[in-house]
């Protein structure tokens, strides 16, 4: 009977009364602690493997070059690496050659102190095969390291010219915000944005681009970048007992900030600043928290004057840039970037049509 009783018992949860005071919070802690040594664990092996991977591409690119030793002396220490460790297909011929290249990418006495040690193996070899200028071979490591990019991910950035584009909007943000806040704000932006996913005509409408751009939430965000978190489309405000809506509002989680974000499908005007400003103004008296940075205000149009753009910003003291988009920037997604999306996010419920 008591054993019945034992097997029937139910599981203690970390709320239980039974349990002592602060053991919940004390059971946060641990699990957190336990997650973040598990993760050094992980980044500390990667980074074995990847001194390992460059000191044997070094010592191949410095024997070939020394002693003259031709490509097949690479085919056959692969033979003998993996018979003398069986089951490890990382010294294949192929992965050795790889290796050597590494080397060659990553000049210098050691790659531990390089961000290419911090991410995985396979990313390399993309980093390898697809940017050949070593200035944005690093900035891609670092960002694929910060941002915790997948291989597919990085393969769409590297495919999509992010570091070409990364912080090229125009922008006053170096007056209007802190020196720290405006940096990281103008490093957010890019120029031009890449909305391949989307499918539309040429002449399209603001209206079709919104809700494209809704429809394909996922994949707008990994566009964004890391940080924005989306709050809504056509948001509603009411200043002065009248209505307006804004087409995207996001909060950017580093920028601790809203972010407004209007839609231009042509070519910027001047006037839009006059709006996006008095948005600006609004969102800063209605939502801003005072723990909260100023808002920021995106105008994004089809295309721009680089000078109208600027000459449109001089005196504006609201943190405002002024970006343009793309929807044919490359002819499609990988199809391993899509798996990893999964299916496009469904349309949320607009509030209210947006007024002509």
């Amino acid at each position: 009977m008591s054993k019945k009783r034992i097997e029937n018992r139910p599981a203690l949860e970390p709320t239980s009364s039974l349990l002592p005071a602060g053991y919940a919070e004390w059971l946060v802690e641990l699990k957190t602690r336990v997650r973040s040594a598990q993760l050094k664990a992980a980044v500390s092996v990667n980074v074995e493997m990847i001194q390992l991977y460059w000191d044997i591409g070094r010592a191949i690119v410095e024997r070939q070059s020394a002693m003259g030793w031709g490509a097949k002396v690479i085919d056959r220490l692969g033979e003998d690496l993996q018979r003398e460790f069986p089951g490890q297909s990382g010294f294949s011929a192929r992965n050795l050659k790889y290796m050597r290249s590494f080397a060659e990418a990553w000049p210098g006495d050691s790659i531990v102190q390089q961000p290419a040690a911090q991410i995985p193996w396979f990313h390399n070899v993309v980093l390898m095969e697809q940017v050949k200028e070593l200035a944005a071979r690093l900035w891609y490591a670092k960002a694929a390291k910060e941002n915790g990019w997948s291989r597919a991910v990085l393969v769409h950035q590297i495919e999509t010219d992010l570091y070409v584009r990364k912080g090229k909007a125009v922008s006053n943000f170096q007056k209007a915000l802190p020196a720290l806040t405006s940096d990281l704000a103008r490093e957010t932006l890019k120029d031009p944005f890449a909305f391949e996913f989307l499918t539309l005509a040429e002449d399209h409408a603001e209206a079709e681009l919104e809700r494209g751009l809704v429809a394909h939430i996922q994949k707008f965000l990994l566009e964004l970048g890391v940080g924005f978190t989306f709050v809504g489309s056509q948001y509603h405000i009411n200043v002065g007992g009248d209505d307006f809506y804004l087409d995207l509002l996001f909060y950017h989680l580093k920028l601790r900030s809203f972010v407004i974000i209007d839609l231009k499908a042509r070519a910027f005007s001047p006037e839009a600043v006059g709006k996006m400003n008095f948005y600006v103004t609004a969102i800063d008296e209605i939502l801003r928290h005072p723990s909260d940075n100023r808002t920021i205000g995106i105008i994004l149009c089809k295309s721009k004057n680089n000078i109208v753009a600027e000459y449109s910003l001089r005196d504006i003291e609201k943190p405002l840039a002024i970006s343009t988009y793309m929807t044919k920037l490359i002819e499609s997604i990988p199809d391993e970037l899509k798996k990893e999306l999964g299916p496009s996010a469904a349309t949320p419920k607009r509030q209210r049509p947006k007024k002509t």
